[in-house]
């Protein structure tokens, strides 16, 4: 992976498509097999909450490189509603449809570096990163 891969999500089928750029973007990386579940999930997970909540957006995928670590960072970006409150947006079990709640506060588990910012009626930037292990 030499650049950036954005990939819109419009429509349900993008989730899939997004999923597997991921898998694919970290295979090519060579993250472990339980890194590449963990990556392709919280894409799942980001592509999801844009396609249920914010629609239209974007999931970004971009090799980094910093203090001689490699790692796979994935931007997710919406002109949706926004999120009125990140604090509590970040608690398990806390839903706004009835799921499990598990989305957002997931992926924050599931990554090594993770950061949100939401203004309200423009839009939400979710951005995690995954670091590869020497």
């Amino acid at each position: 992976m030499t650049s950036n891969m954005n990939i819109p999500i419009i429509c349900e089928w993008d989730i899939v498509a997004a999923r597997q750029a991921g898998r694919d973007a970290a295979r090519k990386l060579s993250f472990s097999i339980v890194d590449q579940a963990r990556i392709t999930t919280a894409i799942s997970e980001l592509a999801r909450n844009i396609y249920l909540y914010a629609l239209p957006g974007n999931i970004i995928l971009e090799q980094i490189e910093e203090q001689n670590k490699i790692g796979l960072k994935i931007t997710a970006v919406d002109k949706g509603p926004g999120i009125k409150d990140i604090k509590l947006a970040l608690e398990d079990g806390y839903t706004t449809s009835g799921g499990l709640g598990a989305g957002v506060p997931g992926v924050k588990r599931l990554m090594d570096d993770f950061s949100i910012d939401s203004v309200v009626g423009e839009g939400t930037k979710i951005t995690a990163v995954k670091w590869l292990k020497k």
